[in-house]
Parts: C-alpha cells; sequence; structure tokens
C-alpha cells in the first residue's frame, strides 16, 4: 500500500526540477517586441521640430528687423518732408546735429549724385541677394545684420521709384545733419550699423549658417 506513496514521491520528485526550471512569464514581452517607441517630433508630420525650424525663426527674425528699419525710415521721411521741408533747419544737438531735408541724388550721405540710376539697381540687388542668402541662413546675429541691410535697402530703394524727378531717378530724402559731416536719414544709419555687425561677425569667424571657423 505503501508503493503508490513512494510513486507519488517520486513522481514529485522528478515533476519539481523541471516546474522549477520553467521560465516565469514575462508580462513586458509583448511591449518589447513592439519595439522602442519613436521619440515625439520625430514622426515625420510636419511638427515643426525638423531641421528648417530654426532656419524659419532666423527668417523671421530678419523679415522682423527689416520691417521696422523700413517702417521707421518711411515715416520719418514723411515726416521730414511734411514739417521740415523749405523751412529752417531744426536744432536738436546745438550746432553739432541739426533736421534740415535735402534731396540727395546720390548714395549714402551724398556721395555719387551723377549716379542714381546706377544706385538704384544696387540697391535691388542687394535685397536680391539678401533675400536669397536667408534660405541658409541659422545665426542669429546675422539675421540681425541682413535686416538692418535689407531694411535701409529697401527703404532708399522706395525713393528711387517712387520719389521725384521719377522712377529709377528719384531722390532720396535726407534729413539727419552733422556738422563737420554729411546729411543722412535712418535708412543709411541701418546699412551702415549693419555692415558694422557684419564685419564684427566676419572677424569672429561666425558664418551665416550658424558654423564658426577659424582661420
Amino acid at each position: 500500500m505503501s508503493y503508490p506513496q513512494r510513486v507519488s514521491e517520486a513522481e514529485r520528485t522528478i515533476e519539481t526540477p523541471e516546474d522549477s526550471s520553467r521560465p516565469e512569464k514575462d508580462e513586458t514581452a509583448p511591449e518589447q517586441a513592439a519595439g522602442p517607441a519613436e521619440p515625439a517630433g520625430e514622426a515625420g508630420d510636419g511638427a515643426g521640430t525638423g531641421p528648417a525650424a530654426p532656419r524659419r525663426r532666423r527668417i523671421g527674425v530678419l523679415a522682423g528687423v527689416a520691417g521696422f528699419a523700413f517702417v521707421l525710415d518711411l515715416l520719418t521721411k514723411i515726416a521730414a518732408v511734411e514739417w521740415l521741408e523749405h523751412q529752417r533747419s531744426i536744432e536738436v544737438i546745438g550746432d553739432w546735429v541739426r533736421f534740415s531735408v535735402i534731396r540727395n541724388g546720390g548714395a549714402a550721405f551724398g556721395f555719387g549724385e551723377a549716379l542714381t540710376v546706377f544706385l538704384t539697381a544696387v540697391a535691388a540687388t542687394v535685397v536680391v541677394v539678401i533675400i536669397r542668402l536667408a534660405r541658409k541662413l541659422y545665426s542669429t546675429p546675422w539675421a540681425i545684420a541682413l535686416g538692418m541691410l535689407l531694411g535701409g535697402a529697401f527703404g532708399n530703394l522706395t525713393d528711387r521709384l517712387f520719389r521725384a524727378p521719377g522712377v529709377f531717378e528719384g531722390h532720396v530724402v535726407d534729413f539727419i545733419s552733422v556738422q563737420h559731416f554729411s546729411v543722412f536719414n535712418l535708412a543709411d544709419s541701418a546699412i551702415v550699423c549693419g555692415g558694422i555687425l557684419i564685419v564684427i561677425l566676419s572677424f569672429r569667424g561666425l558664418d551665416p549658417d550658424g558654423t564658426v571657423h577659424k582661420d
């Protein structure tokens, strides 16, 4: 009568190692088989996190700076023509800085008065070059510098196109007179400031695409 009990014990002895050697069910196996989750923003659904996003932001900076410079230049020229043309000059800082309107057929600060049409073509070329360069723009300082250049160039180009004596030959309105220097406008100032900033960035080795090089 004890034999079946021994068999039962033997069976338990044999079955126990087999049961203990069985791996526990991995509850996470289905999740692991599914593979890692795709990082957010990389699904290719146009969420705005791709490499083009920084460039769009820099273009926005360029457009904002250019628009501000252009509008400020346009409004000050309209005010100067309305209130100062054919009037006595207004002292701003004694005899050092005055407001006095003149019509300039040349380049910035009164240079090249016989080259009005040529200077108009140069201004238009500058505008086109800056717009094309914006496609590779990834640097905020360069965006600011090019924005000032673009706003200033477009401001004076507007005068060349729409002011007397005619299209492509219009005279630019200058009204800021500095003693022992010349008469200029805010567009000229924006162009000069943008040019100075570009020189500084070039000396520091910063390129428009955001890379830094050392000669």
